[in-house]
């Protein structure tokens, strides 16, 4: 298994080496595996994970019956639910658990996917970045306007795709190359270098990538102390040279 599902708690920094850094706290796991593919049936490897918790009578029947092995007699159900491929057949069964020490550890490098926040209605200079019309020349309410959205006759129509005002945010992020800082296994936390998309306590798909190392946080800070002897050598030689323009002088 390389792959987890959490929410998103809150943002805030840590230390590494004398090295702030600024982490997003995720809830992740733990999730109980909800279903098991395999390849001599569905056509491939995957598992199915279950994250969070909600009122049994808040679903349909239907998804009541899918999770019927893993609620038994409880009146909560699992919250997401999200389908993780696997290379190769594993030894999960349906009912067991996925902590986040059994995924990653610290100093992993992870990928997060997420649901952007919802900004609304915007208009094309917030949305797609356009620079407006002009200020001058009697163009009085033209500053924030998008301008020609198409040609005349041919084709006669707008292009799919314009780039124009409308619904802003509720996207599908994907951001990789981040870095589990800290581990909490008791509280299920793990801190993540960066910002991750998403509301705070919406869904995310945590990928490991790769190990890593803590030490590509730490920053080397600037030799202060080369730069002041280098300093002060500078002003000793102004000073031998103003002494010596001062006996041609006299």
């Amino acid at each position: 298994m390389d792959t987890i599902l959490g929410s998103k708690i809150r943002m805030g920094q840590t230390f590494v080496k004398e090295t702030r850094v600024p982490v997003t706290y995720i809830k992740s796991g733990p999730c109980v595996v909800t279903q098991v593919k395999t390849e001599e049936i569905d056509g491939y490897w995957a598992v199915q994970l279950g994250f969070g918790e909600r009122k049994i009578k808040k679903v349909s029947k239907p998804v009541r019956g899918h999770l019927k092995k893993v609620i038994g007699d409880s009146n909560m159900v699992p919250r997401f639910l999200m389908e993780a491929r696997l290379n190769k057949g594993s030894d999960l069964k349906v009912g067991d658990i996925v902590k986040v020490s059994d995924v990653l550890k610290k100093g992993d490098v992870i990928s997060v996917t997420g649901i952007s926040k919802g900004k609304g209605f915007q208009g094309v200079v917030k949305r797609w970045g356009f620079r407006g019309g002009p200020k001058t020349h009697g163009q009085s309410d033209r500053q924030r306007a998008p301008g020609s959205i198409g040609q005349g006759t041919t084709p006669g129509r707008v292009h799919k795709g314009k780039k124009m005002a409308g619904r802003m945010g509720g996207d599908t992020v994907y951001i990789k190359n981040l870095i589990v800082v800290d581990i909490e296994q008791e509280k299920d936390l793990i801190l993540v270098s960066g910002s991750v998309p998403g509301n705070r306590g919406s869904l995310l798909v945590i990928k490991k990538i790769a190990s890593g190392k803590l030490d590509e946080l730490v920053q080397v800070a600037p030799e202060i102390q080369e730069q002041a002897e280098e300093i002060k050598v500078t002003m000793e030689d102004i000073k031998g040279t103003n002494e010596i323009k001062d006996k041609s002088v006299a």
